[in-house]
């Protein structure tokens, strides 16, 4: 156990952040102070070159003065001078025109030494000497060269160096320590974040992480996390009230089938009856396989596995077959079903689904809309947003402006109120799945609506591309609901059986 812990402490970020912190620290404080020593050096022999160039300019003052005289009065003066800086080893050497030693002080180290850098003109490290020559016109001394020993300076640097290497086994003692204090501070807010992310459980997710309110990236980290718990509890609620309306509406068909069952089998029946159950338990089974096919779809929609199989997909068709399909209805309703035009339209995308989206939204305005209303479909191109935009319009009772935002959501189909019949009853699933649908082909889904005066849903999807072949003539404008397209009412009436079944999702309380 002792070695798991050293291995978990280890592989801890805040012993990595010491060790970082240490590896810093110690490569900055070794660079700082070789640094330090590199331009203490510098300066140092500056400083020494200063003086070297006062002395030279000191000589060839004298040299100036005493001309006749000067070499006797200018040995007596280096003499003294040399003398007086006898702890910096300082010399001078005088040449003549044809580069003999003429002079040399007392202390000056030999002459061979140096005799090559005698016109440099500048000062020069030679040896463990500073030394500086220079030409002198119209003068028996010819050059000067005058130099100081090395060895204090380096006596200084070398004490320096002992202290640098006192500093750099502090830096090292220190710096682990340092670092390691420093970094448990730094962790001490993530650790408090991962235990108490430790301690969250799905079914209690009412905690959240708090918010020191220092704005940085702890902080930043604990108020995104908790956002994430926001979503998590909305999506987990989302589910519990899902499953729990999804077995309310599954109980219903169920309930009325074993019903069925169970009157057929308490007692004799004549064949009639019995195949009158029997219409009873198919009405029943497939109203429950519509409402399973929707909750498949939905699920399908919620994990992205929704499958859009893209296509070229005529918008104009679906929508010309959808008022084939229901004129009928829109007729035994006294409904006026109008489509001013159909311009050919491509879309990209799935022929089924959004074929599904269309009878949804033409269902939905049909059921909400009173007898003697009208429902009108509009098709356009939007050529520079590179959309078709599909307007399904009715004159029904609207939706409330409080239950507007909901209509999308599952199961919501909002309160009863005068103008809603039988046939607006429904699951509470066509405009969710309307939704998922439009959305899986990248596409937008809208609805405004007026209390009493009706409602309009827009449906926006990506054109495939601008369609070039039809002509005018091929814009056609079907108009159902008058003697002109009468139906058998016959027809109508299954018609209306069998759409009664989609879910009516236009709320109006």
């Amino acid at each position: 156990m002792s070695i798991d812990h050293n291995k978990h402490i280890f592989r801890s970020l805040r012993f990595r952040l010491m060790v970082w912190n240490a590896f810093v620290v110690v490569i900055a404080g070794v660079v700082t102070l070789i640094g330090v020593r590199v331009g203490v050096r510098f300066t140092l022999v500056r400083e020494l070159d200063s003086l070297l160039k006062e002395d030279m300019r000191e000589i060839q003052l004298s040299l100036t003065e005493y001309r006749d005289h000067a070499t006797t009065a200018l040995r007596e003066q280096l003499d003294r001078k040399s003398a007086g800086h006898a702890q910096h080893q300082w010399f001078a050497h005088l040449y003549d025109a044809q580069g003999k030693l003429i002079y040399s002080s007392s202390n000056a180290p030999s002459e061979e030494a140096f005799s090559s850098h005698r016109l440099d003109h500048a000062p020069r490290t030679v040896g463990g000497w500073r030394i500086y020559s220079k030409r002198i016109e119209n003068s028996p001394t010819a050059t000067v060269c005058i130099g100081a020993s090395l060895e204090m300076i380096n006596r200084d640097i070398a004490r320096l160096d002992r202290h640098m290497v006192i500093a750099i086994c502090v830096i090292l003692l220190v710096a682990p320590m340092g670092g390691y204090w420093l970094a448990g501070r730094a962790t001490r807010p993530l650790a408090d974040i991962i235990n108490r992310i430790a301690k969250l459980r799905p079914s209690n997710l009412e905690e959240r992480l708090p918010i020191r309110g220092t704005g940085d990236e702890l902080d930043r980290l604990s108020i995104t996390f908790n956002h994430l718990l926001d979503h998590i509890g909305v999506y987990l609620n989302e589910r519990r009230d899902f499953l729990a309306n999804a077995a309310h509406e599954l109980r219903t068909p169920l309930a009325a089938i074993r019903s069925s069952v169970e009157v057929a089998l308490a007692g004799d029946r004549t064949s009639a009856e019995y195949e009158e159950l029997l219409n009873e338990i198919i009405e029943e089974s497939a109203s429950l396989e519509l409402m399973v096919n929707q909750l498949l779809l939905i699920a399908e929609t919620e994990t992205e596995r929704l499958k859009i199989r893209k296509e070229n997909v005529r918008l104009d068709d679906i929508l010309e077959k959808a008022m084939d399909m229901f004129g009928g209805v829109a007729e035994f309703h006294n409904i006026r079903l109008l489509c001013p035009a159909l311009p050919p339209i491509e879309v990209e995308g799935n022929r089924q689904h959004l074929r599904q989206v269309v009878y949804n939204l033409l269902d939905n305005a049909l059921k909400f809309t009173p007898t003697g209303g009208q429902v009108r479909l509009l098709l356009s191109k939007e050529e520079s947003a590179g959309e078709a935009r599909l307007q399904v319009q009715d004159t029904g009772v609207g939706i409330p402006a409080e239950d507007l935002p909901h209509i999308f959501n599952r199961f919501f189909r909002g309160g009863s109120m005068p103008g809603r019949g039988d046939r607006a009853q429904g699951a509470g699933l066509g405009l969710s799945i309307c939704r998922a649908i439009v959305l899986a082909h990248e596409g937008s889904i809208t609805a405004e609506s007026t209390l009493g005066k009706g409602t309009t849903f827009v449906v926006r999807l990506p054109l495939f591309h601008t369609f070039e072949g039809a002509s005018s003539s091929e814009v056609r404008t079907p108009v159902f609901g008058d003697a002109t397209h009468a139906r058998d009412v016959d027809s109508a009436r299954r018609q209306d059986t069998q759409f009664s079944q989609w879910p009516a999702q236009e709320p109006t309380p």
